[in-house]
């Protein structure tokens, strides 16, 4: 129960990939060079097959076994940064201003590409792996991309795995649950229409102001109110714009949002509550209104036996009280969503230790946790494609 031997030897070399990419980030589906840099080593490899351009800008590497099998098992890792200024000081720091990678995709890509060079050398499975290096998982829904261009049909995939380390679990550590791991993704944008007066003479006119804020307390109670607390759900108002002087009450104010869900009934719930109640709170403050709903990703939900199977193959990596099976659902967002309403497969988190949090300028991924996710990823492929 250890991280495999070999996977100890290519720490170093994958660090120094890992580190490359942090200093060269690349946003949503732009990650020409990450993506030309992971494909030439996938060739160096000796991959059975590399195939650029999947979703765009996907990279796809095909490696067959020392035996054949029926076996096809896809391994997934997103390659793309955030438009966020990094403030860690790093000597591999962001070199680019404004750009960074705060979530971690660098070490997710080097990580999978250990892999692929440790199975590639060893071949020791009946079957085909098949690795998948995604664009674009930043809200640009990279992995609708790939699946819309074929990714599964094409590779001939059965089932798909992915993989996300975590702060404040500690390196080593695994998690995972059956069912809703992350939440759907959904936006609204809210304008009501007022009529504009001066401020001194508010009769003269409607406030759209007064009525903005009277619907975002109203908007809590879908959740308060509405639901089950252990449906998981979630409504925030994240912006409110309106007006652009002291003295003049404007004609129009808008707030915006996300609802967050770990279930598709609790999702169209929401979508309906928000609807109603800003309908009824526009035409009690006599205001017009506008409500533009905006579907994101869908809830990533974890197959029970590639869940099993996963956990299994952690456990022989990190032991048993190491591998949490069940974890609770986060509310975040994630497009691996789409890969699993695609195919049965499963999404595990790994321990990053005690760094910043994802999305802070001061994240960094922890380079030691690199051994112990790229000897899970090889570790699922020796495992679920048996060469014996």
């Amino acid at each position: 129960m250890a991280v495999i031997n070999r996977m100890a030897e290519l720490h170093d070399e994958i660090t120094v990939w890992r580190r490359n990419y942090h200093s060269n980030p690349e946003l949503m589906y732009d990650v020409f060079e990450t993506a030309e840099d992971v494909a030439d080593k996938l060739r160096a490899f000796g991959c059975d097959e590399v195939v650029t351009g999947i979703g765009r800008t996907g990279v796809v590497g095909v490696i067959r076994g020392s035996k054949s099998g029926d076996g096809v098992i896809g391994l997934r890792a997103d390659m793309d940064a955030l438009p966020i200024e990094e403030i860690t000081g790093l000597p591999h720091a962001s070199k680019i201003s404004g750009k960074m990678h705060a979530c971690g995709h660098d070490g997710h890509t080097a990580m999978l590409l250990g892999a692929a060079k440790y199975l590639s050398e060893t071949r020791n499975f009946a079957g085909t792996a098949i690795v998948i290096f995604q664009p674009a998982e930043e809200g640009g829904a990279g992995g609708k991309a790939m699946v819309d261009d074929g990714l599964m049909e094409r590779f001939g995939i059965k089932e798909v795995y992915g993989m996300h380390n975590l702060p404040g679990m500690a390196v080593g550590e695994f998690a995972i649950c059956e069912g809703p791991i992350m939440a759907s993704t959904d936006e609204f944008k809210i304008t009501l229409k007022g009529k504009g007066a001066h401020a001194a003479m508010p009769h003269l006119g409607i406030d759209p102001i007064v009525a903005c804020s009277q619907l975002v307390g109203m908007l809590q109670t879908i959740v308060s109110r509405g639901t089950n607390p252990l449906d998981g759900l979630v409504v925030s108002v994240t912006q409110f714009h309106s007006g652009n002087t002291y003295n003049v009450i404007p004609e129009t104010a808008m707030i915006n949002g996300t609802i967050r869900s770990l279930n598709e009934e609790t999702r169209a719930f929401g979508e309906q509550r928000l609807r109603e109640i800003t309908k009824s709170v526009a035409e009690a403050m006599q205001c017009s209104f506008q409500v533009d709903f905006r579907e994101g990703y869908p809830v990533t939900f974890n197959h029970s036996d590639a869940t099993q199977k996963a956990a299994d193959v952690a456990r022989l990596i990190a032991g048993d009280k190491n591998v949490n099976q069940s974890v609770q659902p986060m509310m975040g967002g994630e497009d691996f969503a789409y890969m699993l309403e695609a195919r049965p497969g499963a999404y595990i988190f790994t321990g990053n230790g005690d760094s910043a949090g994802l999305h802070h300028p001061a994240y960094d991924f922890n380079d030691d946790a690199i051994p112990h996710g790229a000897s899970y990823w090889a570790k699922l492929v020796e495992t679920l494609l048996p060469a014996a």
